[in-house]
């Protein structure tokens, strides 16, 4: 039982990191949404307004994965919580949490694309 107490724990860790991770993602979404709209203001031209508006709806599409991976966590939470302490450890908690940690590693991978691209658009309009 205490090898499966870890376990658990372990997997609680996981998933207390990711959680973390996407609040602080959509925090830094704030921050970019915020500078977006200091350059929509300047009335710059369609030359800045349409990636713009395409970072703007990218930012949107980002925030409700956030919300969708956010949700799953809780789940996978409760699951995680509601184990059977007598029941055998046989993988079928860590299958039911690779789905789950591929779509963190994707999702990560394509915040950070989205970072780099939004700092260059930034760094490009906001002189």
């Amino acid at each position: 039982m205490e090898t499966k107490l870890i376990y658990l724990s372990d997997l609680d860790f996981n998933l207390r990191v990711w959680k973390r991770e996407l609040k602080f993602h959509k925090e830094e979404l704030k921050k970019f949404e915020k500078q977006l709209e200091d350059i929509a203001s300047r009335n710059l031209g369609v030359d800045a307004m349409a990636p713009l508006e395409g970072y703007q709806n990218k930012i949107i599409k980002e925030k409700e994965v956030i919300d969708k991976l956010m949700q799953r966590i809780r789940i996978k939470k409760r699951a995680v919580k509601q184990v059977d302490l007598h029941e055998d450890l046989d993988g079928r908690l860590q299958k039911e949490h690779e789905p789950l940690r591929n779509d963190m590693k994707m999702y990560v991978k394509l915040h950070y694309d989205l970072k780099e691209a939004l700092m260059d658009f930034l760094i490009k309009w906001l002189k």
